[in-house]
């Protein structure tokens, strides 16, 4: 089955900021179980990584705008202290999933309008070192403090944190259009192949979709391998114009398209579960890059649960609303196949790091970093998107490489 071509639906007044700004540096920290982590040293790791990358030094850099934990207040002022930096600009996002890119979209703006230069955006996560501190940590499923939680149809009724929620997309999907769990399960088993490939992926063992289907069960429709993992790391990319990029150390990689949109009235509300927010945010997203679905050379899809994923290759229209479970099950999102996706891992089997390492796979793909089975092949069309705030908020990035 062949991409689907997804025609913008407005016109997109930042058409004039496509390839004027770039990510000039990226970087990570040591990703996976690291006992001991805490989130501002490992982004601290990975902002210092990231500005190595670039070719610059701190003093260089004038903005910073980044994510952690909920329970970590300016986080912004935090990470300039660690970094020993003043900032022009900074901030600190707080859209869960979809931070990571918005923090792209809030550099690009404030650079555009004089507010500084160079900005360093990030996210840090210490997950798993969080949830096994004691024997307690381990029985708890979310990440978000206890007091910023839902007050009604919590744990004592089975909805207990973000699985719950996108089971119920999924249930709702599968009796819409007749997704099945070999569909889900062509998702993780592809996610896992493409991990192995990664040496720095959490996920070390391969995932056969015999395996898959005898995981532990979590929410119905969800096994385990339906989930993201649980994971510590960070990382980090610099910001700045496409001009200033040309004396720097790396290639750039153009920012050419950006969108948000936020379906605020929440996920059970009309059909939110299935026809996600990326159906506004990408369609701003090809707008500005003035591009469609077709145009992709790859896909870096948030894949907080297998399902997210087959929704929002529908809703970017590599496929038709329905058809996602067939997209999928054709090996269409494989490596050297008609749209890779996901080809670290993602964060079902490469780790979880709210979006921000699917991000830096973008721009390594479209520099052309890795040999071939991991590298996809001519790459220049990008696309990344992120997912989340209580399910609610979409970001979507797409890149182009830089000639």
């Amino acid at each position: 089955m062949g991409k689907v071509e997804a025609s913008p639906t407005m016109p997109n007044p930042n058409r004039s900021l496509a390839g004027k700004y770039a990510i000039v540096g990226v970087g990570q920290s040591d990703i996976g179980q690291v006992p001991g982590s805490s989130s501002l040293g490992l982004l601290n790791q990975a902002m210092h990584n990231a500005t190595a990358d670039a070719g610059i030094t701190k003093s260089d850099i004038d903005g910073i705008i980044c994510r952690g934990p909920d329970d970590i207040y300016a986080h912004h002022q935090r990470m300039g202290e660690l970094l020993g930096i003043d900032a022009h600009f900074s901030t600190t996002l707080d859209n869960g999933g979809a931070s990571q890119i918005l923090s792209i979209i809030l550099a690009v703006m404030a650079i555009d309008a004089g507010l500084c230069e160079v900005v360093l955006c990030g996210y840090g996560r210490d997950s798993w070192s969080r949830t096994h501190r004691d024997a307690e940590a381990r029985m708890g499923v979310p990440l978000v403090p206890p007091e910023q939680e839902r007050s009604e149809f919590n744990a004592e009724v089975g909805m207990f944190g973000a699985v719950a929620m996108h089971a119920l997309g999924a249930t709702r999907h599968m009796s819409l259009y007749g997704t099945t769990k070999d569909h889900f399960g062509a998702i993780a088993t592809t996610f896992r192949e493409h991990a192995l490939l990664n040496p720095t992926a959490q996920m070390k063992q391969p995932l056969t979709i015999d395996k898959y289907h005898s995981g532990r069960p979590i929410v119905e429709p969800f096994n385990v391998y339906d989930c993201s993992l649980v994971t510590d790391g960070a990382g980090a990319v610099v910001v700045c114009s496409a001009e200033k990029a040309r004396s720097l150390a790396q290639k750039p990689v153009l920012i050419s398209g950006l969108g948000t949109f936020n379906t605020l009235r929440g996920w059970l509300y009309d059909e939110h579960m299935v026809d996600t927010a990326a159906i506004q945010s990408g369609a701003k997203a090809y707008s500005m890059a003035g591009i469609t679905a077709k145009h992709i050379d790859t896909a870096q899809i948030y894949d907080c649960f297998t399902y997210m994923v087959l929704t929002q290759l529908e809703d970017y229209g590599f496929c038709t609303k329905g058809e996602g479970g067939d997209f999928v099950a054709s090996g269409a999102i494989k490596l050297g196949s008609s749209l890779p996706c996901n080809t670290s891992g993602g964060q079902l089997s490469e780790g979880h790091v709210e979006g921000m390492l699917q991000i830096l796979e973008a721009v390594r793909q479209l520099r052309g970093s890795y040999r071939p089975p991991r590298q996809v092949e001519n790459a220049e069309w990008a696309l990344v998107s992120g997912h989340g705030g209580n399910t609610v908020c979409h970001s979507s990035l797409i890149l182009q490489r830089a000639d």
